[in-house]
């Protein structure tokens, strides 16, 4: 408060006076509360205060002041990374995520998507309530934004085109910029493969300008990302692995202990154990096996940054599948490399931004089969590209 303008602090005062019809509904009354909204709307009082207005009606929506009451499933529980590693040299607690290593297909194929986002709304009311409660026993309010690591290691082009994943991820980053604005002092995103700024461009028009400013995203130089990390957070708050001096009672650099590292997500889980149901929109191909067993889907890409996206189904077994595009200067890429998907068991879902236009090839492939042939079911489409995404067209 103290290093607040006189204009500032007059904004301040105004937009406390127009939502003090608010102040039963709302769980923190700090100053410091009301600024984050403020910031949020670059001060702008009518702006702030409609936006405060709205979440208040979303949280009364959706149940958030009582969400903490909840339970969330089993497989969130185990296989969802996230945990605790202490603080910053601001005060601010710092949470990490082996995002990686989530299976988050698996955990997408085991609960709704509105237990996801509720388990969104949980984890962060969770976290809200504990930095409330550390400010008032340390009767300082330093500590009321959070700082996240995300460690990419690990994250395959078979995770992150799965579109249910891509959907939510939109959906989340949406509401918790309208819904909890200024809670994030940082974000390290470490070991990002190239790929990930592909994904990331599809967030950047949910996201605040103030928000952007926080993220710092790094690819897989250690040196690098590891004098980051200690610029802003003492060794001794982060684990060895991650450039600090912490290890688990057992010695393990990189604390286990301390935060839920995902890991694959059992079949079992699976809210459908039984064969997929085949869609009225989608066509069927049979796929011999042994050699000369697989089917090629060629499409050509006129716009930069359109969607390819998928949905295929099998009979018979699984079934091998890539996708790949076709360079004039470096040949075939890979965009998904084959890998056998048991689409017996579970739909497959998935999509691909095209950064450039071109000619892009869907592979069904048997030949790892000797004796069973294969019915696939798909519904492949080309969607242009997300609002906000540059474009461009190919002419001739």
């Amino acid at each position: 408060m103290d290093q607040l303008d006189e204009e500032s602090k007059l904004a301040l005062t105004e937009f406390k006076e127009g939502v003090q019809d608010c102040a039963s509904k709302l769980l923190d009354t700090r100053d410091e509360f009301y600024l984050k909204w403020l910031v949020a709307r670059s001060y702008n009082v009518a702006e702030a205060e409609k936006m405060l207005r709205a979440s208040l009606a979303w949280r009364q929506a959706n149940g958030v002041d009582d969400i903490l009451n909840w339970t969330p499933p089993e497989v969130l529980q185990k296989y969802y990374s996230l945990g605790k590693l202490g603080h910053d040299k601001f005060n601010c607690p710092v949470y990490i995520s082996a995002q990686g290593n989530m299976d988050l297909r698996g955990i997408f194929q085991s609960i709704t998507k509105k237990d996801f986002m509720r388990f969104q709304a949980y984890t962060t009311e969770r976290i809200n309530k504990e930095m409330r409660e550390e400010s008032l026993r340390t009767g300082t309010n330093k500590n009321c934004q959070v700082v996240f690591i995300g460690d990419m290691t690990g994250l395959s082009m078979r995770q992150m085109t799965y579109k249910p994943v891509m959907d939510a991820g939109s959906e989340q980053t949406k509401v918790y910029e309208s819904n909890y604005p200024e809670n994030i002092r940082r974000m390290f995103i470490i070991n990002a493969p190239k790929i990930f700024t592909v994904i990331f461009n599809i967030m950047k028009p949910f996201l605040h300008q103030a928000t952007l400013d926080k993220i710092r995203i790094f690819g897989c130089n250690k040196e690098e990302w590891a004098a980051a990390l200690l610029e802003e957070i003492e060794a001794d708050n982060l684990p060895l692995y991650y450039g600090g001096t912490m290890v688990d009672p057992d010695g393990d650099p990189k604390c286990p202990s301390k935060f839920n590292m995902g890991g694959e997500v059992p079949y079992s889980y699976y809210l459908s154990n039984s064969a997929p149901v085949p869609k009225d929109y989608m066509e069927t191909i049979n796929i011999i096996a042994g050699a000369g067993g697989f089917k090629k889907l060629k499409y050509k890409i006129d716009v930069a940054n359109s969607i390819l996206r998928w949905e295929f189904m099998t009979e018979g077994g699984d079934i091998g599948f890539r996708v790949y595009y076709k360079s004039a200067e470096e040949g075939i890429i890979d965009l998904v490399p084959l890998s056998r998907i048991e689409s017996h068991l579970v739909t497959e879902e998935g999509q691909y931004i095209c950064e450039d236009p071109g000619k892009y090839v869907v592979v069904f492939d048997n030949t790892f089969s000797i004796l069973r042939p294969k019915k696939v079911r798909y519904y492949v489409v080309v969607d242009p590209p997300p609002p906000g995404i540059p474009t461009t067209a190919v002419v001739g």
